[in-house]
């Protein structure tokens, strides 16, 4: 590998200019609201703030399992949040998440209402409220599934920021980094390989928000170019997650939250997703059959 001009890092870096690439116009070294935008507030008693890429995906994953087991309770609105449009700047959001990264909660379901960022966080106080999908104290099944969750929260950077951001967005293309984090997202994809052959879930034999958390980032990135078992084996235990039958099917019909009375874009990119999906997996299972 070789360069005409190597680049030599300042003492102190400065932001005086753009980053360049596909989010130059969102990025910035600063954190707090750009613009001053009040969030929608719907009927249901939980406000969920996203969009539906891989971290928005797990926490409606995760409602629509706790409405598919006859939790009325966990209805709730979904509202778009335009990440490439700067809307996660607005003065709502940053109350919302001061991370400015979606998905964000606002539980509206008790006296006072109470935000959650991190979809991890998220995932955690869902299942702790209705008491599903995370073993209680104690069960050391609830370790297994905390491992895994946090594994996932630590690793997927790697995946999207990393490998995702240097192979396809970023604006010039740098062997280095390119090779450096497509080795650690083959190593992530073995780690799973190697887990799930021994177990049928990521924390043994129970299906949990361990599972919600890890099949948006990991299961439709199984077909792209990984080793055949680790095609076959996230294939058959990812399929399972979705419950073809359950949540995939609640994905396509919903629109993203038709309870909630999702806008018309949002529903399309989970539409979309799912269906590409699901031809991924179809033509997959035809040619390994």
């Amino acid at each position: 590998m070789s360069s005409s001009s190597e680049y030599v890092p300042p003492k102190v870096w400065v932001w005086n200019k753009a980053s360049g690439g596909r989010f130059a116009n969102i990025n910035r070294p600063i954190a707090g609201p750009t613009h001053d935008k009040e969030l929608p507030v719907g009927k249901h008693p939980f406000q969920l703030y996203s969009l539906g890429t891989p971290n928005g995906q797990k926490v409606t994953i995760m409602f629509e399992e706790l409405l598919a087991r006859g939790y009325k309770g966990a209805e709730y609105d979904a509202w778009l949040i335009r990440i490439g449009e700067g809307e996660q700047f607005g003065s709502g959001f940053v109350a919302a998440n001061p991370n400015s990264k979606i998905p964000a909660l606002v539980d509206r379901s008790g006296p006072k209402p109470v935000r959650v960022f991190e979809s991890g966080a998220i995932l955690m106080h869902l299942a702790e409220k209705f008491g599903e999908f995370l073993p209680k104290v104690g069960d050391p099944v609830r370790a297994e599934c905390l491992s895994w969750l946090f594994w996932q929260m630590g690793s997927a950077p790697y995946l999207g920021g990393g490998f995702g951001h240097f192979y396809a967005y970023a604006p010039t293309k740098i062997e280095y980094a390119i090779d450096r984090f497509a080795m650690e997202t083959k190593r992530q994809l073995d780690v799973l390989d190697r887990h799930l052959a021994a177990n049928q879930y990521m924390a043994g034999k129970v299906y949990t928000i361990a599972d919600m958390a890890i099949w948006p980032w990991y299961g439709a990135l199984a077909p792209a170019g990984t080793p055949a078992t680790v095609v076959s084996k996230l294939q058959n235990d990812f399929a399972a997650v979705l419950k073809a039958d359950d949540v995939r099917k609640s994905l396509l019909d919903m629109g993203f939250g038709v309870i909630g009375g999702t806008t018309a874009e949002l529903g399309e990119t989970i539409r979309n997703d799912i269906v590409r999906w699901g031809k991924l997996m179809k033509a997959l299972a035809q040619k390994q059959g």
